[in-house]
């Protein structure tokens, strides 16, 4: 008999064309989906997927299986729900996926305020960038995503709640003093330093800033803004920072933040979910929570 999680990795690798990606969405490692692929391979008596050097791509076979599972996972998932419906939450853990510009310092403060205000309920975190995270909770294998953009109309209708807004400041070296509060107009942006394609914060910045994109992408571009807080420190630029990042990344006296002049710039903060799910109650009652967690807002020290 073919296991309904054997139709959840064998659906999840057609979406990502890749074992170690698809072992991430799914929260287990590569060898355990390798070998569940493997046996459902065995049971079929015939190869579902191709594979392609570091990628995978379904076969005929593969594809027919694929789409016929998708209807039967979603079928299992209503079921399961309606069995757990009757204690108001899901019976497994909630699965809230978090994108990397606010994971670090957002997580901290409201993932406790989670486990004390919902003691009926555990929580299964993961961070991954904001396509991902939407496409997850489109195969279903997260609950809910925390993402400050807004998702992209594909697949199943989503619900996208307000959280609160993350202003934008300023950071530069310890030596630099810039008009505070500074206009927009007034930053250089031949000094901006950015991180990678991929990350809506850096899209957010771009905007903000009135960077010509072709522009930006020939600038210095990291992973984190960690990374990017050091490089300022050291002189060797400046950049925009969330203001939820300021108690993690301006402590000390390493770097200076400047607010923006009104209306300055900001990015809004948002959990997303399916909107058919039976739990939206208690996914707005996570939303409230998040808000009433939230970090405080940080002094500049321009």
């Amino acid at each position: 008999m073919v296991s309904l999680r054997q139709m959840q990795y064998a659906v999840t690798l057609a979406e990502t064309g890749h074992f170690g990606r698809a072992a991430d969405r799914c929260h287990v490692t590569q060898p355990a989906l390798s070998q569940q692929i493997r046996q459902l391979e065995e049971a079929c008596g015939s190869a579902l997927f191709d594979r392609l050097g570091k990628s995978v791509r379904p076969t005929p076979l593969g594809r027919e299986f694929v789409d016929r599972a998708r209807p039967i996972l979603e079928q299992a998932e209503a079921l399961d729900a309606l069995l757990s419906g009757a204690r108001g939450h899901p019976a497994r853990p909630l699965r809230l996926g978090v994108i990397p510009t606010v994971a670090p310092y957002l997580l901290p403060q409201i993932f406790p305020a989670l486990q004390r205000e919902h003691p009926g309920m555990s929580f299964s975190v993961s961070e991954s960038r904001t396509d991902a995270l939407i496409e997850a909770l489109a195969s279903g294998a997260i609950d809910l995503a925390l993402i400050a953009s807004e998702p992209r109309p594909s697949g199943p209708r989503l619900t996208s709640v307000p959280l609160f807004d993350d202003a934008f400041v300023l950071a530069t070296g310890v030596d630099e003093e810039p008009r505070d509060p500074v206009p927009l107009d007034e930053i250089d942006q031949t000094r901006m330093l950015l991180l990678d394609e991929g990350h809506c914060f850096r899209n957010q910045t771009i905007a903000a800033c009135g960077l010509d994109p072709e522009a930006a992408g020939h600038t210095f571009a990291a992973t984190s803004l960690s990374t990017i807080v050091e490089f300022v420190a050291n002189g060797q630029g400046i950049t925009l920072l969330p203001e939820i990042a300021l108690h993690k990344e301006a402590t000390g006296d390493r770097i200076r933040i400047h607010r923006l002049q009104s209306p300055g710039a900001h990015r809004q903060l948002q959990l997303v979910w399916r909107e058919a799910t039976p739990f939206a109650e208690v996914f707005q009652d996570v939303a409230a929570t998040i808000r009433r967690a939230r970090p405080a807002p940080q002094p500049s020290n321009g």
